[in-house]
């Protein structure tokens, strides 16, 4: 056969026929890891907002439960005045109106329920919803002293005397309560401390802070005196229970003048309401509920200002004296303050005593102060002479100027 006849492949191209190439088994396996990846980071990302779903619901659920608790209406605080049976109770309200309500059936206890127990009301039928834990006042709490100030007897220079009889009268009684009963005598129940500013009181009382061991709450009689009607006794009131709950306790009522000065006749509503608060802590004082283990300490500066029957014995059966120190004292005082004091060979604290007269025990402490300061101004290592006497007559000025002021003031 010729060239013509003989047999050709078949053409890709001329028989019409489509022809594939072959697959790639590599490139399928590529793709089905990749799609298997991608499906197991959507399954990971369904778990993951299936979780923040669940978080939301919660959320949800206590904000509406949140909601629900702002939108019920509040509870009204009531006390206790008697429990007749299982079902019904007397209890007095906020307001002082005395209502006869029906209990909860929960508070089946009758220790739950007592004369005086705190309760809420509700706002609509006045039933006792829930028994309230007795509370403070915030003022009230917060006049315990829980940290010791740090001040020492040994602090107070030229009280000797004063130390001594305060010791008598507080420290021993809690010391060796004992002790009184083998000798059937009562105790002394309070110590007033009186006598010019800066003499030391305050520092005294601190002092049987940091010494004793008994719990001790201290006010300013400012604080007691309130603004409206019963506040200011219901203050004291709760100071003293206070006191029996922390029992053995002292109370340190600083200017006690504020709410026990003299009565009078013809005060205006504000006076009277200070005199009720007086009436209160004199019937806490030495009423007919015995304070067992308490101690009261008051300071003043005015003592001629204050009320005879807060001074009578049975409420402060002390009064101590804290006066202006004299040549002992202010010599001791000095020392306690100079003796620490890098001072140059010519000073001498027998010098300043005479140049200190008349001087109370927080002026002498300004002297010092003053004299360091002025030492270290000057970059100099030990306090001289100058610098000493450059303080006295500081500590003067200001004292003449406070005295002008209040001449002014009062004249």
């Amino acid at each position: 056969m010729g060239e013509s006849g003989a047999e050709r492949p078949p053409d890709d191209e001329g028989d019409g026929i489509l022809r594939k190439e072959p697959i790639n088994l590599k490139d399928v396996d590529d793709q089905v890891r990749d799609l298997r990846e991608f499906a197991q980071g959507l399954l990971t990302e369904k778990i993951y907002l299936e979780n923040e779903i669940g978080q939301l619901k919660k959320r949800s659920s206590r904000l509406e439960e949140e909601l629900r608790h702002l939108r019920s209406p509040p509870f009204i605080i009531g006390n206790v005045q008697d429990v007749l049976d299982d079902d019904r109770a007397i209890v007095r309200s906020s307001n002082g109106t005395v209502f006869l309500v029906s209990r909860n059936r929960r508070f089946q206890n009758q220790e739950e329920l007592r004369p005086g127990t705190r309760v809420a009301l509700n706002q609509d039928s006045l039933s006792i919803i829930d028994v309230l834990t007795d509370a403070h006042d915030p003022l009230v709490a917060a006049a315990e002293i829980i940290d010791a100030p740090g001040v020492v007897y040994t602090d107070l220079g030229g009280l000797d005397e004063q130390i001594e009889r305060l010791k008598e009268a507080i420290e021993l009684p809690l010391l060796q309560p004992e002790a009184f009963e083998a000798f059937g005598i009562t105790p002394p129940k309070g110590v007033l401390l009186c006598g010019p500013p800066g003499t030391g009181k305050t520092m005294l009382a601190k002092a049987v802070a940091t010494q004793t061991q008994a719990t001790f709450l201290g006010m300013v009689g400012s604080e007691l005196a309130q603004k409206y009607i019963g506040e200011g006794g219901r203050l004291v009131r709760e100071l003293f229970d206070l006191a029996r709950q922390r029992s053995p306790a002292i109370i340190f009522i600083d200017e006690i003048d504020a709410i026990g000065a003299k009565r009078l006749d013809s005060a205006t509503s504000g006076d009277r309401e200070v005199q009720r608060t007086l009436m209160q802590l004199l019937a806490e004082m030495d009423g007919f509920s015995e304070v067992p283990g308490v101690k009261i300490i008051a300071a003043t500066n005015r003592p001629e200002l204050l009320d005879e029957a807060l001074l009578r014995p049975g409420r402060f059966d002390r009064i101590i004296e804290i006066p202006l120190p004299d040549e002992e004292g202010r010599k001791a005082i000095l020392k306690l303050h100079l003796g620490n004091m890098p001072l140059e060979k010519g000073v001498k604290i027998k010098s300043l005593i005479a140049s200190t007269d008349g001087f109370s025990g927080a002026e002498i402490k300004a002297l010092s102060l003053e004299a360091g300061i002025r030492a270290i101004k000057d970059a100099r290592k030990k306090v001289s002479v100058e610098d000493l006497t450059n303080a006295v007559e500081i500590v003067k000025k200001n004292r003449n100027k406070s005295l002008d002021s209040d001449q002014i003031h009062y004249g």
